[in-house]
């Protein structure tokens, strides 16, 4: 009954929506969202968003550059269906993006065309990326496996980078500096060198000590996009890009009252943080060739080649009733992938994509055990390659302006488990120019990692190569309506998703920890928003998911771990006559529950409670092309805390729950010069 009431007065807002409007203002700033805009991610192939079946939400360059978000999580948080994970926010934590309650690894993010979710751990870590070699961003919502393959269950984050424009020389530098001693500079350049050959490039350097001891982060990258561009014949870009990150794994915050503690000279954590020895390292590089031709209005060839290089370093040291022990770990991961399509028109109305994908595979994964002073001890190597080939093809039809089918299919042959064969359907209805009407369906699944497979075996871990995939299907159904000459942009979306096989880590018999398909999952839930503006010099948007997700373990059926039922996200812009920009941004996040390793639990061990952050970004333009800036994060310093960990006190030699705490309030300052 009070999801019918809830459903009821949300289709409300669609019916009335000019009981909150003000007199329109034709100031033309900001970002306007519209059905006409044109969508590539969805379909692979340029569409107008009313004719996409998907719900998609898209960020523009302006709209990044206004968001006062440190990293691509920050800004994608709270957007409609969108979970952003960390933990404890400090500056070396992974990212992760979850799209409708499901797991960060069942999201494929993508930049220009190449995944760079880590093939070991199967998730993408979003805080490696730069927000000012950003383009445009494309989230396509719902199952995208028939295109994208392995890991596009809940969707598909598609970055596209900046490249050079004609007739334009684009420079930019910038410094800045806040608070825990944090610094920043930033340059990138791009224009048409030589006729139609240009370049754009980036580069970056992050350092911060971080708000909690060993909580650190040093950040260095650099991209090149290089462009040949014949027009409509060929369109040649090579991208490459190289990352590097140091940094302090912290751990949990130990319960109050904790007390630093020491062992054979060295201090292993105290009453900030559970770990000040573990360290972390990133290397990652990827490259990535697109040719495009469109030799007749009727035919659209592409071909991508792509590779990836990640390579990251664990140094980990531990402390259990005063003796102390550790690791050092490699992982290395290379991966090859090729792609082409051709998308054709047969006759008016009809639309056919046919395409084939390969991916190669090389994994490493070397240990060095360490004594209780940190020297090296044994060591271990194993390796493993795999390959992954997809063969998709997509039919769209639009028999008149009112409506348009879609269907298609994808074959996936993975060298581990065999076969698996991906249909999706979608059905857009337009009853008015500014109303589309939208149905998605499709089977998804999620190919184990190799580290689910191959991990090395020893006393407490090891893989199992006997696991299947993660699959199951995706449903959503969307409203999406303009109004006011499209000042104010309506979106309602109503998902169900359902998730068989899920692979866990959990001990078995012997307490070994080691990955099995136990699990199922399922969510269902709606996604409301509104863009509004501009009007009167002010966009507003404002976004709120609802997610009822479950899991069902080998025991009982419970709420799903680390899932919020709410989501709210309110953005405020105001541009002054004056030059001064000004973006307020207000997250919610509500309450997650925690069963730890308890399978058959109902009740929660630990419970995250709901909270509100708000942001706060001002930009002045000074003389053209200088811009001020200040920026202030989590600007009421709310505490909060984002995942659940465990720590064992040596003094007492009691374990208890503890929790990665987020981060506090935050201030930057920047300069920049813009030309």
């Amino acid at each position: 009954m009070k999801k019918t009431v809830l459903l009821s007065g949300l289709m409300g807002l669609f019916v009335f929506p000019g009981l909150c409007l003000a007199e329109n203002d034709q100031t033309g700033k900001g970002p306007v969202e519209t059905l006409d805009e044109v969508v590539v991610s969805a379909t692979k192939t340029e569409e107008k968003r009313k004719d996409v079946p998907n719900a998609v939400i898209v960020i523009d360059e302006m709209q990044i550059e206004e968001s006062p978000a440190k990293t691509l999580g920050e800004l994608l948080a709270n957007e409609l269906g969108i979970d952003w994970r960390t933990y404890g926010d400090y500056g070396g934590a992974r990212d992760t993006i979850r799209i409708r309650g499901m797991e960060g690894n069942a999201t494929q993010v993508r930049v220009n065309g190449v995944t760079v979710n880590s093939p070991s751990l199967g998730t993408a870590d979003v805080s490696k990326i730069p927000l000012n070699n950003i383009e445009r961003i494309e989230v396509v919502k719902g199952s995208g496996s028939v295109l994208y393959g392995s890991g596009a269950m809940a969707g598909t984050v598609n970055i596209i980078t900046k490249r050079p424009k004609r007739e334009e020389t684009d420079l930019k530098a910038s410094a800045g500096y806040g608070t825990q001693s944090t610094h920043r500079l930033a340059a990138e350049q791009g224009m048409f060198a030589a006729g139609d050959f240009g370049y754009y490039l980036t580069a970056n350097r992050y350092k911060t000590h971080g708000f909690r001891s060993n909580s650190d982060l040093s950040h260095n990258d650099a991209s090149i996009k290089l462009v040949l561009d014949k027009g409509d014949v060929l369109d040649i870009s090579l991208y490459g890009d190289y990352i590097y990150r140091d940094f302090g794994r912290p751990g949990v915050q130990p319960p109050a009252g904790t007390r630093s503690y020491s062992l054979n000279g060295t201090e292993f954590y105290n009453t900030e943080s559970a770990s000040l020895l573990d360290r972390g390292r990133d290397n990652d590089a990827h490259a990535v060739l697109n040719v495009r031709s469109r030799p007749t209005d009727w035919l659209d060839l592409k071909f991508r080649g792509d590779y990836t290089y990640m390579k990251s370093y664990d140094y980990s040291r531990y402390i259990y009733w005063g003796s102390a022990g550790g690791s050092r770990t490699w992982v290395n991961n290379k991966v090859l992938g090729l792609e082409g399509d051709v998308n054709f028109k047969p006759f008016a109305g009809a639309n056919v994509l046919i395409g084939a994908e390969y991916k190669h595979y090389d994994w490493e994964n070397k240990n060095t055990s360490l004594d209780a002073f940190g020297a090296d001890g044994a060591s271990s190597n194993t390796d493993a390659s795999l390959h992954t080939t997809g063969v998709y093809a997509e039919g769209q039809y639009r028999p008149c302006k009112y409506i348009k089918g879609l269907a298609g299919i994808r074959h996936e042959d993975h060298s581990e488990f065999g076969t698996e064969d991906l249909p999706r359907f979608g059905l857009i209805v337009n009853p008015f120019q500014s109303t589309a009407l939208k149905f998605n369906y499709g089977k998804h699944f999620l190919a184990p990692t190799p580290n689910d497979l191959y991990w090395p075996a020893d006393p407490y871990t090891k893989g199992n190569p006997d696991l299947q995939p993660e699959k199951g299907w995706h449903l959503d159904a969307t409203i999406e309506q303009e109004l006011f000459d499209n000042k104010v942009f309506l979106s309602l979306t109503y998902f169900h998703w359902d998730l068989k096989n899920k692979i866990l880590w959990a001990p078995d018999s012997n307490w070994v920890w080691t990955p099995e398909n136990l699990d199922k999952a399922r969510a269902q839930g709606c996604e409301v928003g509104a863009k509004i503006g501009p009007f009167y010099d002010l966009t507003l948007a404002l976004d709120y998911t609802y997610t009822d997700g479950e899991e069902e373990t080998q025991y009982v059926t419970r709420r799903s771990s680390y899932t919020p039922n709410h989501l709210f996200k309110g953005d405020l812009t105001y541009w002054s006559p004056f030059g001064l920009t000004a973006t307020a941004t207000v997250r919610y996040v509500g309450d997650r529950y925690f069963y730890g390793t308890d399978q058959s639990a109902t009740d929660p061990e630990g419970t995250l409670d709901s909270y509100i952050t708000m942001d706060l970004r001002l930009e002045q333009r000074l003389y053209e092309h200088w811009l001020l800036s200040l920026q202030a994060n989590n600007l009421f310093n709310k505490s909060y805390d984002t995942y659940f960990g465990s720590f064992t006190s040596e003094t007492s030699g009691q374990t208890s729950l503890a929790a990665f705490p987020g981060a506090g309030r935050s201030v930057f300052f920047q300069v920049a010069y813009e030309f």
